[in-house]
């Protein structure tokens, strides 16, 4: 195959509504979803600063805004907090268990109830199974998902793609009746910990937005790096 089959085109999308500010608009780069990249490629746009949703592999390219920056933690330097440790202390029963990136009803009944309670109203508390499973998987692309429990309770799932250099968290969703266990902050810390022991230098936190409450929390995770300017750069740490 030539070399400009195995390259894809890059795409501007039209102005939409920002997904994470609100009343601003947005214009999206994206990957041609016609093109199945190979896990090389898609690794080489994970660390451009890319996501994925699904296929869709993306990176937000507004021409008055450079709110959303993507983050990555160097998981051999990273040390927990002192709350994070309690964090670690106060999940110390959780097993997790490697699933498959199949369908599972288990996994959605959770993922509904979280989305009810997390997100309703805002899109993704859809009931179609269909549409979870475009959310969260993608072609040729090494994704698992990891269960979390106490005994047989299944507490929560991470789903995270697994890169040549390291590990990219899509997405985790938790039994919302458990949310005095900081689940979400303990998927991150595992995720951490389950990149070294994959002897793998980065977790990919997707974006950072300051003025994002739902984005902020990432810089937690230190040292953290940014993709600024071309290039990954210690953001805090």
């Amino acid at each position: 195959m030539t070399k400009e089959q195995h390259t894809p085109e890059i795409y501007l999308s039209m102005p939409h509504p920002c997904s994470y500010l609100p009343g601003r608009t947005a214009t999206t780069l994206f990957v041609d979803p016609r093109h199945i990249l190979n896990e090389d490629d898609f690794g080489r746009f994970m660390a451009s600063g890319f996501r994925r949703s699904g296929d869709l592999v993306y990176r937000p390219h507004c021409q008055d805004c450079q709110a959303c920056v993507p983050v990555r933690v160097p998981v051999r330097e990273f040390r927990p907090t002192r709350s994070q440790r309690r964090n670690l202390r106060h999940n110390e029963s959780v097993t997790v268990f490697e699933r498959p990136a199949v369908f599972n009803r288990e996994h959605f009944e959770l993922y509904r109830r979280y989305q009810a309670s997390r997100h309703r109203g805002e899109g993704m508390d859809d009931p179609d199974p269909g549409k979870y499973m475009n959310f969260l998987i993608g072609r040729a692309i090494d994704t698992r998902f990891y269960e979390f429990r106490d005994g047989y309770h299944l507490l929560a799932v991470a789903v995270v793609d697994h890169l040549p250099d390291g590990l990219s968290a899509v997405y985790t969703f938790y039994d919302p009746m458990q949310s005095a266990r900081g689940l979400g902050v303990y998927g991150v810390l595992w995720e951490i910990e389950q990149t070294r022991q994959l002897k793998l230098p980065y977790l990919y936190l997707g974006y950072w937005i300051r003025e994002s409450r739902k984005m902020a929390y990432k810089t937690d995770y230190r040292p953290i790096e940014a993709h600024v300017g071309g290039r990954w750069q210690r953001l805090i740490g």
